[in-house]
């Protein structure tokens, strides 16, 4: 059985791509931290996908316990996604956004230079473009991060870049997400974040289960058509299948090969449209506060998805109604997440 290395595997992303890998008849070995997530997830994993995981409490700073994992075999191409992710506490501390997520990548880099490994995908993000000077969004449209997290995503890329220029045996593919909701289908694996959410799909669905005593809309006198932010939400299980996707690209791409591809859906859903929706397809009224813009946000960012078509074969196919279906149909399972099933 093939192995794929998953960095970062029980997070939100990982542990749905982990169970996508698993269902296609590949084995991850999944080294994660938990510092951001729980082990309860590589059991859920386990439970839908058996015997398809190997997993290390590992740090990915850690390049000798990554060389021991690689040392076992099997390896034949990476998943990275080991990262801090939030954008305001990247701002607030930059210095060990920058340790943990570039000088991590660098360790691992490090471990794989000792092993025959050299196919590679890598989690970037749309905060890479910063301020869109136009949408859709392709893949060429100028970089300008306005966060030290997209700084950390662009300073890996171009990691990845000379990397492959250095040693042509490399291939890699840079996913550059835009905003991933939703959970699986089966209502066991689910967003679980630690404190207040950053994002707007769990902060809606803890409101729904009395968590938070009510959302609040940040904007709503943007150029939209309903004066709130517009963005492109992608459902995690595509989002999995889309890095599956990629490890197919990269099995017959020539060596050398660097892609970046944007995953998104290519249309842009406002803040009150998902607040809507989820309310219309799960039966639950959302109380909520209007209230004023967040410095830095942008009024409608979503992606071009065109080259992912073209590169991967791969499109989008969960519809809103399906992210919100899916979202409340894990948190209404989970009230409290992974953390009671794991006490």
């Amino acid at each position: 059985m093939e192995k794929v290395l998953v960095t970062g595997g029980a997070g939100y992303i990982g542990s749905h791509v982990m169970a996508t890998l698993g269902r296609r008849g590949l084995r991850c070995v999944c080294v994660d931290n938990y510092a951001n997530s729980s082990p309860e997830a590589i059991r859920r994993v386990e439970a839908l996908a058996p015997g398809t995981v190997e997993a290390h409490e590992a740090d990915i700073r850690d390049t000798d316990a990554l060389r021991r994992i690689l040392a076992t075999g099997g390896v034949t191409s990476v998943i990275h996604l080991a990262g801090l992710k939030a954008v305001g506490e990247s701002v607030a501390e930059p210095e060990r956004y920058h340790d943990n997520n570039v000088r991590g990548t660098e360790s691992l880099l490090a471990a794989l230079a000792d092993s025959p490994v050299r196919r590679f995908v890598f989690s970037s993000s749309a905060t890479v473009y910063g301020h869109p000077q136009g949408v859709p969004i392709s893949e060429s449209a100028p970089t300008a991060p306005q966060s030290p997290y997209g700084e950390n995503k662009l300073e890996i890329e171009g990691l990845l870049a000379r990397l492959a220029k250095d040693d042509p045996s490399w291939r890699v593919i840079n996913l550059r997400y835009f905003n991933p909701v939703g959970a699986h289908e089966s209502g066991t694996m689910g967003e679980d974040p630690s404190g207040i959410p950053n994002n707007l799909m769990p902060f809606v669905c803890q409101t729904a289960a009395g968590r938070r005593p009510q959302l609040s809309v940040f904007g709503t006198d943007y150029p939209t058509p309903d004066g709130t932010a517009v963005r492109d939400y992608i459902h995690v299980m595509d989002l999995a299948e889309g890095h599956v996707a990629a490890l197919g690209a990269l099995a017959a791409a020539r060596d050398g090969t660097v892609m970046t591809v944007n995953l998104g859906t290519g249309r842009g859903i406002s803040v009150l449209e998902l607040v809507q929706a989820f309310e219309r397809v799960n039966g639950i009224a959302i109380p909520r506060v209007l209230t004023a813009r967040r410095p830095g946000d942008v009024a409608v960012c979503y992606a071009d998805p065109s080259l992912a078509r073209q590169a991967l074969g791969w499109t989008a196919r969960r519809t809103l109604e399906d992210m919100c279906r899916d979202a409340w149909h894990w948190q209404s399972l989970n009230p409290e997440g992974y953390r009671k099933a794991a006490a």
